[in-house]
């Protein structure tokens, strides 16, 4: 009788254990609907991570690899996470670092002597988490990125090529995935005389694209420029792409606005960052549509075939934003990017039914040279695959929702 009663007893216990591990099993699925009452920062960062449970595949991967998409899409999110103390947003963030990079500091996929100006983008998530962990393999990361830095083939001035097998070439988007993590390296670990003469090289970057790729007659910037002359996309007279590419533009806008955190006050280039970030801000409203948004091509809103686009847009809506924000410019261009943000709501965002966060309408990727050869003709830019949910877009949005308090 003993014996049926322990029995029973067990059987009882073992069934109620099978019942309660359900229960917990069940529970992650319900914390990630995605509720319409939270901010669009959070509803964003929620929905990446249901899109990309596996944080080094984001960008649509099949394999983890080290580039500036993660670092882009995390720094974004750790900005939510200050904000609103997710631990499921830190323990997402913390992941991708995590995992690629081993415990003697060497990062998994990267190889310094490629000297690829996008590589260092994802030092930014380094420097976040080390503040939190002081693990010392995240600052030898940074010492290597600070290192590849040092050793970048140069223009005849000084201007950072953007990758080594691009030789002589200045791209919009180098500044954005270099010089933000420059500056806070310089600021916070090198001694002030050394840290000095990183801002002036800093603050040269700025200067040679105000001097080579604004266009006088618009006050856009043409996406690339080849001292060299010898690439077929570049003018032979100036070495300058053909056309304005919005997310070129919108990298160079969020150069801006970042790497004025980490540029001292006393810094003789930084009123000069500032007026440049003043004369974008007024090129860039001038060729805002009436529905608060941007086209591909931004000077072209006629022209068959061009489309309002969804990545360089947000990222001129946080520009925007943060740059009055932060008192760089005059309050007028709030409405400028309280309209793009609406805009964006209005023909680029989806919502599923479990609350899951579509960002439609982004070009997936562009350039210039490369094989296949990119020419920057207009027909190659909005020739481009155009999808959702592209990481250059989601996490610039983010970022302008944070600003706007969205």
């Amino acid at each position: 009788m003993k014996n049926i009663t322990l029995i029973t007893i067990l059987a009882l216990s073992f069934f109620t254990s099978c019942k309660e591990e359900k229960k917990q099993a069940d529970v992650p699925k319900q914390e990630m609907e995605i509720s319409d009452s939270l901010k669009w920062s959070e509803r964003m960062a929620l929905s990446e991570i249901k899109r990309f449970p596996d944080p080094t595949l984001l960008d649509f991967r099949d394999k983890p690899k080290w580039s500036y998409t993660p670092g882009l899409v995390l720094q974004a999110m750790s900005k939510v996470y200050e904000q609103i103390n997710n631990q499921k947003i830190y323990d997402y963030i913390y992941e991708y670092p995590d995992r690629m990079i081993e415990k003697n500091g060497t990062i998994k996929t990267y190889k310094m002597s490629n000297y690829n100006l996008d590589m260092i983008k994802a030092g930014d998530i380094m420097y976040y988490v080390y503040n939190k962990t002081q693990e010392p393999r995240f600052k030898k990361v940074m010492d290597t990125l600070h290192k590849q830095l040092e050793g970048q083939p140069t223009t005849s001035e000084g201007g950072f090529w953007h990758k080594k097998i691009y030789p002589y070439q200045m791209w919009l988007d180098g500044l954005y995935m270099a010089e933000p993590f420059h500056a806070k390296y310089a600021k916070d670990y090198m001694s002030p005389v050394e840290a000095n003469k990183v801002y002036d090289k800093i603050v040269l970057q700025f200067d040679l694209i105000e001097k080579y790729s604004r266009d006088s007659e618009t006050g856009l910037y043409y996406h690339g420029w080849d001292e060299s002359r010898e690439q077929k996309w570049a003018n032979k007279e100036t070495g300058l792409s053909e056309n304005f590419w919005s997310r070129g533009m919108g990298w160079y806008g969020m150069a801006l606005v970042d790497v004025l955190d980490y540029l001292p006050e006393n810094h003789q280039g930084r009123a000069r960052i500032i007026k440049y970030l003043n004369q974008y801000a007024e090129a860039i409203v001038k060729y805002q549509d009436k529905s608060g948004t941007w086209f591909q091509v931004l000077n072209l809103p006629e022209r068959e075939g061009n489309y309002l686009e969804a990545t360089g847009t947000s990222m001129f809506t946080y520009t925007l934003a943060k740059g009055v924000n932060k008192g760089y410019l005059p309050n007028t261009y709030l409405e400028n990017a309280n309209k793009a943000f609406q805009g964006t709501l209005d023909l680029f965002i989806t919502v599923e039914d479990n609350g899951v966060v579509n960002l439609n309408k982004c070009c997936g990727v562009a350039g210039l040279g490369g094989d296949p050869y990119r020419d920057g003709t207009f027909e190659y830019y909005i020739g481009e695959i155009i999808r959702s949910n592209d990481p250059k877009g989601t996490g610039p949005f983010i970022m302008a929702a944070l600003e706007l308090n969205k």
